[in-house]
């Protein structure tokens, strides 16, 4: 199952704290900012300020108008619970300088692509020729067309070409969404189809077997 995220917006009254070191779904408590202009008579921040204040972490979010200033970043979902751990270091790392370089981003979920193409039996090599390989195999499309968007905006990145996210930096957000997409469909979709199928009695399995007349795996 994928992981749950709702993105910080001010009007919500939960959503996934934007601080990479919580990033859980909890109740925002907001705050307005207020002026003294002397000791009876307060006067609301002309420029609007507001602080959200996650009730998991108790970390502090500033807003001015709708837009969070800080902490400086764009938010992006925690790792699949599936996701290699090898895989999930660069993916962590890509969350943490997702605000700073959005570019850096987007190129370290490409290397998680690549690592995930050579989990699944691909050589590595070329993540390309790896993801065509899979098409062969049987990849479902939308599988093939989440990597190759990965694979395509990371790459621009670091190569020049026409796609730079730091036009649209929202464009490398959402491509941890994607990540997690693959890990979930590749990796553990599969994982609990085996662990229910091993449950079968022995019998019926057999039953399957002379049905389909090969060797059930």
């Amino acid at each position: 199952m994928s992981i749950a995220f709702t993105p910080p917006e001010l009007q919500l009254d939960a959503f996934t704290c934007p601080y990479p070191n919580c990033s859980v779904y909890a109740l925002q408590e907001k705050l307005e900012v207020w002026r003294q202009l002397d000791n009876h008579i307060f006067q609301r921040s002309m420029r609007q300020f507001t602080f959200s204040v996650c009730q998991h972490c108790q970390q502090l979010g500033i807003w001015e108008g709708q837009i969070l200033v800080f902490p400086h970043s764009l938010s992006a979902p925690v790792a699949h619970i599936d996701m290699p751990a090898d895989v999930m270091k660069d993916y962590d790392e890509a969350r943490e300088v997702l605000g700073s370089s959005p570019r850096s981003s987007a190129a370290l979920l490409r290397l998680c692509v690549q690592k995930l193409c050579i989990t699944l039996g691909e050589k590595g090599d070329n993540i390309n020729a790896d993801i065509g390989s899979l098409v062969t195999k049987g990849l479902p499309p939308n599988v093939q067309k989440a990597l190759d968007i990965v694979r395509v905006v990371g790459n621009e990145q670091v190569h020049p070409g026409t796609l730079d996210v730091r036009d649209n930096p929202e464009i490398a957000a959402k491509l941890f969404a994607l990540v997690n997409f693959i890990v979930d469909d590749l990796i553990s979709k599969p994982r609990v189809i085996a662990e229910l199928y091993s449950q079968i009695p022995e019998p019926k399995l057999k039953s399957i077997e002379n049905r389909d007349g090969n060797k059930v795996p």
